[in-house]
């Protein structure tokens, strides 16, 4: 029987900077207010968390502190993929001595390589720990799609234990979920399709919005799993407005924004990303009133 990972709301966690680095204290202080409100999981060093400008020593310095602050509370999962497979196995390998609970792999990106490459660059990073893995396709982001057909291939391997999903294409959720039935569970990559997605037989989701809604976006996943699908479904067309401008530019930007609105301290996203357009700024704080946030 494959380990299972979390069930219900893994956190992309944002990820604070200074001028000089991270700034801890305020990472802290989210991850506090992520647990108290009920989250399962807090996914670290993701896209969310702006791993891709982060040094090594900054993604090791993170996942060590995060996994000592959470303390076992709630799962860690940490980001190790790369378009280095053998950078993706150093730093898994890392991750795994820490104390991590489990990893999310992201998809080879610039360099890509086919869906046969895939499966041996996901096999290569299984065989080198013993952590539960999670794929993570996001075709937007990296160019490469893991297909149905390569998710029921890399379902056979022991470790690897279920897919981040955001192509956004509900059809393959489907084919995926119809394909690999009990070997491989399937979280909900995006935001706006939740409900969707566990209709179809998903686990959760690893979700941006719960960083500023923790609380609500945890309450609609458990009327789903309670059996209250009418208000699920209520809780989520009801915050598609919010969800829509959490992604009017390039994630984490928006959310990073909105953070500073709660008076977290977490400054701006680092070059090449940069802070959210004026016209922007205005529409985020109206829709964050109208949600009663501030």
């Amino acid at each position: 029987m494959k380990k299972k990972l979390f069930k219900g709301v893994g956190t992309a966690i944002v990820t604070p900077f200074t001028n000089e680095g991270i700034n801890f204290e305020e990472f802290g202080k989210l991850i506090e207010n992520q647990i108290t409100n009920g989250v399962s999981a807090i996914i670290v060093c993701g896209t969310t968390g702006e791993s891709a400008t982060m040094t090594t020593n900054e993604k090791k310095e993170l996942i060590s502190y995060a996994i000592k602050k959470i303390n076992k509370r709630v799962e860690v999962i940490v980001g190790t993929g790369s378009n280095n497979t053998k950078s993706a196995i150093e730093m898994s390998k890392f991750a795994e001595q820490e104390g991590a609970d489990g990893l999310l792999i992201v998809t080879p990106y610039y360099n890509k390589t086919t869906q046969q490459g895939l499966i041996e660059h996901y096999k290569a990073i299984a065989k080198s720990v013993k952590l539960p893995i999670i794929m993570y396709s996001v075709a937007s982001r990296t160019g490469v799609n893991i297909t149905p057909k390569a998710c029921l291939e890399l379902s056979k391997v022991e470790n690897i234990v279920a897919i981040k999903e955001a192509s956004g294409n509900i059809s393959q959720v489907a084919k995926i979920a119809s394909l690999c039935k009990d070997n491989l569970d399937i979280y909900s990559g995006n935001d706006d399709q939740i409900i969707p997605v566990l209709s179809l037989g998903g686990r959760g989701v690893i979700s941006v919005l719960s960083n500023i809604m923790p609380k609500y976006t945890c309450e609609m996943l458990n009327n789903f799993f309670t059996g209250n699908i009418q208000k699920a479904t209520k809780m989520q067309l009801e915050i598609i407005d919010l969800i829509d401008s959490l992604f009017c530019e390039v994630n984490p930007i928006p959310v990073k924004y909105a953070l500073n609105l709660l008076n977290y301290k977490f400054g701006k996203p680092r070059l090449p990303l940069i802070e959210l357009s004026k016209p922007n700024q205005v529409e985020i704080k109206k829709i964050m009133k109208e949600h009663k946030l501030i």
